[in-house]
């Protein structure tokens, strides 16, 4: 890969439970001057997959549990902590009101990927869809009649010993997440033992630059990037528990 296209598409617009995102994209996309292409990678921000998926509620719909009042205390909306508690398999860690779960996909996160930023109104949560990777495959699917097209969706995420958030794969589809190149040789000629690279996380990241954190930009086009195919989906990228460092023991 000699050059990388990373473009951001424009005019989608709000987007609405059952809302047709492939072909609002694809589209959108076209009107830019950019139709799809076979081999392009689609990053598609998880609050866009989330809300046509009919993802996001209303605060008031939900009725906090007396676990939920405790831990929101006096520092956040219970009703909003009994969703995190909801979409969590398991409080991996806590500082008063804020909570690091796991999640029922597998994913470790803040609130269990619960979020109220760009939301379609202040009172309002979203949540992420209930299987990323199943999402993912739907939506290339869908695209295959105009190209044939990987699928990556993305979110935020902080991690152990650094600063602020990047961008992280949450679903996928058309690519393998993770590429091994033990065996390999490097530079100098030493034959790599254990290295991997999340490829689908660097994708991510890539399009965090574009998509950003106010909203407005719901994917990106990535054209350009030798990848190797796969359908074994994002979950594939996750570290099993035995062999992660950063969890309790």
């Amino acid at each position: 890969m000699s050059s990388l296209r990373v473009e951001g598409v424009q005019g989608v617009g709000e987007l609405r439970p059952g809302d047709d995102l492939a072909t609002l994209l694809a589209d959108a996309f076209a009107a830019q001057g950019l139709p799809l292409q076979d081999g392009d990678v689609l990053s598609i921000a998880q609050k866009a997959v989330s809300k046509v998926e009919g993802r996001e509620l209303e605060l008031a719909d939900v009725e906090p549990s007396a676990r939920a009042r405790e831990i929101a205390g006096s520092e956040d909306d219970p009703r909003f902590i009994e969703l995190v508690l909801r979409e969590s398999a398991s409080i991996v860690r806590r500082r008063g009101a804020f909570l690091v779960c796991e999640t029922h996909h597998g994913h470790i996160c803040a609130s269990a990927g619960v979020d109220r930023s760009n939301a379609s109104g202040p009172e309002r949560a979203i949540l992420l869809p209930v299987d990323p990777d199943a999402s993912a495959h739907r939506l290339r699917v869908k695209l295959a009649p105009r190209a044939d097209v990987a699928i990556v969706i993305t979110d935020s995420f902080g991690r152990p010993f650094r600063r602020g958030t990047t961008g992280v794969a949450l679903g996928v589809a058309g690519l393998a997440p993770v590429v091994r190149l033990a065996g390999t040789l490097d530079s100098a000629g030493r034959r790599l033992e254990n290295t991997e690279v999340h490829v689908a996380d660097a994708i991510a990241s890539t399009a965090e630059l574009v998509l950003g954190q106010v909203g407005g930009v719901p994917a990106v086009l990535l054209r350009g990037l030798v990848f190797a195919g796969g359908e074994e989906g994002a979950v594939t990228g996750l570290i099993p528990a035995e062999r992660d460092l950063f969890r309790a023991r």
